[in-house]
């Protein structure tokens, strides 16, 4: 019996599924990346064709697992996602108080006006303006272990749902189980995609007699 027993241990041990929580929830985010860009963040050669094997997600924003892992990824990628959304105003409130000055000039050398910057009062509220984003990057980066996934989160994902008191995600059970073992497999994906926002009409059938008495 689970008697006050958080979570499922998953066949694996503590830290082995840890790693692979914080792969699949990164897995996850990464999905949304630019088709020209691999998981290491890095664009692809003029050589990696789709044919070579270039590793192209099929559908965005969705991974397909067991049902087991997905009760257990959802809240994870949910709290990364939450957390992200309430970095949010810091950042915007940082944009406003940020220099539009560089740090060197065209030579090379430092700027001698981004200096005078760095001591002066608007340097101190910028930094404190943004403190609470940069923590919160900082514990995405621990929880994902990935920057890139770290930087599609806070670019792409957390805008989105920023209006959205959480339920970021949902799970969809699939027919087929998997083969070799037979598991219950099982979709894990971010709401509000294209499937969502395309809201296509059912065509009404029509029978015989009503096209003789059209006629």
């Amino acid at each position: 019996m689970r008697h006050r027993k958080k979570g499922r241990v998953l066949g694996r041990s503590s830290t082995h599924r840890k790693a692979m929580m914080r792969n699949m929830a990164s897995s996850l985010i990464l999905s949304l990346r630019s088709d020209d860009v691999n998981e290491s963040g890095y664009e692809y050669l003029a050589s990696d064709t789709p044919e070579a094997g270039r590793n192209v997600p099929k559908v965005k924003g969705r991974i397909v697992t067991t049902i087991t892992k997905a009760k257990e990824i959802r809240p994870y990628v949910e709290k990364v996602i939450t957390i992200a959304c309430k970095a949010l105003p810091h950042l915007r409130a940082a944009e406003k108080l940020a220099t539009s000055l560089p740090k060197y000039d065209a030579s090379g050398k430092a700027n001698e006006a981004y200096r005078e910057w760095r001591k002066s009062e608007g340097y101190v509220a910028w930094n404190n303006a943004q403190a609470p984003a940069l923590a919160a990057r900082r514990r995405c980066v621990a929880l994902l272990g990935n920057h890139q996934a770290v930087d599609i989160l806070f670019n792409q994902v957390a805008p989105k749902f920023e209006d959205r008191q959480g339920g970021y995600t949902r799970i969809l059970r699939l027919a087929t189980p998997r083969l070799g073992d037979a598991g219950t497999r099982a979709i894990l994906e971010f709401v509000g995609n294209e499937r969502d926002r395309v809201q296509e009409a059912a065509e009404r059938p029509s029978f015989e007699g009503e096209a003789a008495a059209a006629e």
